[in-house]
């Protein structure tokens, strides 16, 4: 009876051991410890959150395991200063496996300038041996329009006029006063300055700019899109 009653207490807390309930506080508690740690360029809780087996893809595509991670975590340089806040949390907690996925909101001093991103990420916990740990985080940026520059209405005229993708498929650039706006197929879309010739949509990834042929004169627009050109010729 006492060898059944040993048998069954160690077996009760070994399970224990390995069923370690989590909470999204904590794990917003986690997460948040770790980006507070970044301004100082405290490695610790990166060790201790992320599992040695984990992936970790970042909002410009890179992807690193633990040891490339870790490697880059150091302190920002002299005259920088920084923030990033948790925000919009939810999750999923299922069993010994937990999804995070939140908004961060980071400020960024350099110099006495302050910059602002924000991004979105997706972290995986998985809960092995009792410990709560990330084996797979995956973030993304989200588009922010560039500032208005000044435009310059003088070359307008030079912008104006109908382009052709191919047949069929046009879309033509007018101007009211010092506003430019780009048209298709009844969508009319205001192309507002970042220089006085380079031009972007509100809320669109991408740039608007016209080539020059080499008499000087507009020959086509150029609808950029992550560095990758779409050529539209210009017929009038």
């Amino acid at each position: 009876m006492k060898l059944a009653l040993i048998s069954f207490l160690c077996s009760a807390t070994a399970v224990s051991a390995a069923d370690v309930p989590i909470t999204q506080d904590e794990l917003i508690r986690r997460t948040q410890e770790l980006y507070d740690s970044l301004v100082s360029g405290n490695q610790a809780p990166w060790k201790k959150h992320f599992a040695d087996d984990c992936m970790f893809a970042d909002e410009k595509g890179h992807f690193f395991d633990k040891p490339k991670l870790i490697a880059d975590i150091t302190p920002l340089p002299t005259g920088y200063s920084g923030t990033i806040k948790i925000e919009n949390a939810h999750s999923r907690i299922i069993g010994n496996t937990a999804v995070l996925s939140y908004d961060a909101d980071e400020t960024e001093t350099i110099y006495a300038q302050n910059l602002k991103a924000r991004y979105h990420i997706t972290d995986t916990w998985l809960q092995r041996n009792g410990i709560w740990q990330i084996i797979a985080s995956q973030a993304h940026r989200y588009y922010e329009d560039p500032a208005v520059g000044k435009a310059d209405p003088k070359k307008f005229v030079k912008f104006t006029g109908t382009y052709e993708l191919a047949p069929g498929q046009t879309r033509s650039v007018t101007d009211e006063g010092d506003k430019l706006f780009v048209e298709r197929k009844g969508k009319k879309e205001e192309l507002l300055p970042e220089t006085s010739e380079l031009f972007f949509r509100k809320g669109v990834e991408g740039r608007i700019l016209f080539r020059y042929a080499a008499d000087g004169k507009v020959d086509a627009l150029i609808d950029r899109r992550n560095n990758e050109d779409v050529v539209w010729k210009k017929t009038r």
